[in-house]
């Protein structure tokens, strides 16, 4: 199929007219559907219904540090939940910052600390006349959300059977500073349920960049949610901090990962992955927030 970029304006007006009788064919249908993305069955919650029993009155509520989880804590985590949250996202648990229920919250927080604060020392993101971002296309919805809250100018690129493609990716951010990161669901992404080659995550770890504060948003959102009982047919994805450390770009990535589709939505542990010095200047804005 053509790119509607090459098409003329007839031929564009031929093909507006073809989307609108489809659109209006699917109106007809007169549906109600609920499209939310990795929205747990009634099967799956009831699963997780055991773990309301675990704790009672008589429980012992104080970790392993002795912090009593009953009263405020630790700015990052309690040492059990860094441990839970570090196997999730192929992680250490030092180099992880353990949060509240949604790793989408945890991902427009990062966004909006280098839109007001920049990375690791570099001019804030909106004090830029114009910031870009890298958007896999098919891709989620809610990632581009934060972007067009924030005024951030979304550059498409085409999926193809191994992820992203990644001689278009590494044209456009050796070429262009104000492009600042990408979106990627590496395993399973939704909507196509590709997962990224070993060769794409080496190239996202290494490619030049113009703009030395790039950053790779990994949403690991589907790190367990396998579409096989069959370990033969589940599919692994490259560690991208290994990757980055390997290509001298260790502080390139941030890992965002969630419990939320595991048990209970509402009631899920967030947590994100990064380098020591990335993980440093997360709590330390923390500091401020909580």
């Amino acid at each position: 199929m053509a790119r509607y970029a090459d098409l003329s304006k007839a031929e564009l007006e031929e093909e507006l007219a073809r989307v609108r009788e489809r659109y209006a064919e699917l109106q007809a249908r007169d549906l109600a559907l609920n499209m939310a993305r990795g929205k747990p069955s009634q099967a799956q919650l009831d699963l997780s219904m055991p773990l309301l029993d675990v704790l009672d009155a008589e429980a012992d509520f104080c970790s392993e540090d002795g912090t009593d989880c009953r009263n405020y804590g630790v700015l990052d985590g309690i040492p059990e939940a860094k441990r839970l949250m570090a196997t999730l996202l192929d992680d250490e648990p030092d180099n992880v910052i353990v949060l509240g229920n949604a790793s989408l919250t945890a991902m427009y927080d990062a966004m909006v600390r280098y839109w007001m604060f920049g990375a690791l020392g570099s001019t804030p993101w909106g004090r830029l006349d114009t910031v870009k971002w890298l958007c896999p296309v098919p891709g989620y919805d809610r990632h581009f959300t934060i972007c067009e809250a924030l005024g951030i100018e979304m550059i498409p690129v085409p999926m193809n059977d191994e992820g992203p493609d990644m001689d278009e990716v590494e044209r456009l951010v050796a070429a262009d500073p104000t492009i600042k990161g990408i979106w990627c669901v590496p395993k399973y992404s939704n909507p196509s349920g590709i997962t990224y080659s070993d060769d794409v995550v080496r190239r996202l770890a290494s490619m030049d960049t113009a703009a030395s504060d790039f950053r790779i948003f990994w949403d690991n959102a589907y790190a367990v949610h396998h579409l096989s009982a069959d370990p033969a047919e589940q599919d692994t994805v490259l560690d991208i901090a290994q990757a980055c450390a390997e290509a001298d770009n260790p502080d390139r990535y941030l890992k965002f990962g969630s419990t939320s589709k595991i048990t209970f939505p509402g009631a899920g542990v967030a947590a994100v992955a990064a380098s020591p010095a990335n993980v440093a200047e997360i709590k330390r804005h923390m500091n401020a927030q909580a």
